[in-house]
């Protein structure tokens, strides 16, 4: 399995930044990853709109031999925005060599954050998902998707039903450890349901102090660097090695407890010793 690092947490990026300074933050994070050892980097769809030239962004990545192999979009749920700006993220995707396009339902903007299961809008989704992750395949590119929490697809219910109304060949599964565990889903367990559709894995711990949390959004609160909550990260891989699942194993963290450099050396630190990754 290959180890990756999502980078987008170097890229605060205001509303008036340049793109000068988003290629500076992408090549800072790299390097501060590539130094911890990974073997690959994703980062959020957005920095397509800072490289309109991908050589630029391949350059970076050969430069710290560190391949940029997946980048991570957001549906609205208004299929005329979102399928041609998906398009647009996947060509940049093509361009610089990634295989795997990980998007979600964008989130909830007020509460509730906890809602039950929206049939109708999930479809929604689930058509828009197949429609994008169709040109995807003919890029040679995996769309995975990836329950969230704050979102259309969260609770097994939802996820359970998102499955069902969409194909194997269009569409796979991003599994993210913490936001399994949040929605009250052994990672393990949804691992053996859709181990013929992990596409991509994000790798985070939890708090188990999450269960006192109000809703979704607090409890996103509580995720930490690898082994610092209780995810059986362990028992996780070697169910998704007793599938079959041969891919990415990347590391998420919103917020980093001290910086993202420190965050990354962490869970880099547990997975070669306790992972043996």
């Amino acid at each position: 399995m290959k180890i990756a690092y999502t980078c987008w947490t170097w890229m605060r990026l205001g509303p008036n930044a340049t793109q000068q300074e988003a290629v500076e933050m992408f090549e800072q994070s790299v390097k501060e990853v590539s130094h911890l050892g990974y073997d690959c980097v994703e980062n959020f769809a957005f920095i397509a709109d800072y490289f309109p030239d991908p050589q630029v962004c391949r350059d970076i990545c050969d430069k710290y031999n560190l391949p940029l192999v997946n980048v991570y979009g957001h549906f609205t749920g208004d299929p005329d925005t979102d399928i041609p700006k998906a398009k647009k993220q996947l060509d940049f995707l093509h361009a610089v060599g990634g295989k795997w396009f990980n998007c979600q339902h964008g989130g909830f903007k007020e509460a509730p954050y906890d809602r039950p299961l929206n049939k109708e809008a999930v479809l929604n989704i689930a058509r828009i998902s197949e429609q994008v992750g169709a040109y995807a395949k003919g890029l040679g590119i995996m769309l995975c998707f990836h329950p969230h929490a704050g979102t259309l697809v969260f609770t097994q219910e939802q996820i359970d039903f998102f499955m069902q109304n969409t194909t194997p060949d269009y569409v796979s599964m991003c599994i993210d450890t913490a936001h399994t565990t949040i929605a009250d889903i052994c990672p393990s367990e949804l691992a053996r349901t859709y181990r013929d559709r992990i596409g991509f894995i994000h790798l985070k711990d939890v708090d188990p102090a999450y269960r006192h949390a109000a809703d979704a959004r607090e409890k996103m609160g509580f995720f930490h660097s690898l082994g610092l909550g209780t995810v059986d990260f362990r028992g996780f891989v070697n169910t998704l090695r007793q599938g079959g699942y041969d891919g990415v194993l990347c590391v998420e963290l919103d917020r980093p407890e001290i910086c993202n450099f420190r965050s990354a050396q962490i869970s880099r630190d547990y997975i070669r010793n306790t992972l043996g990754l």
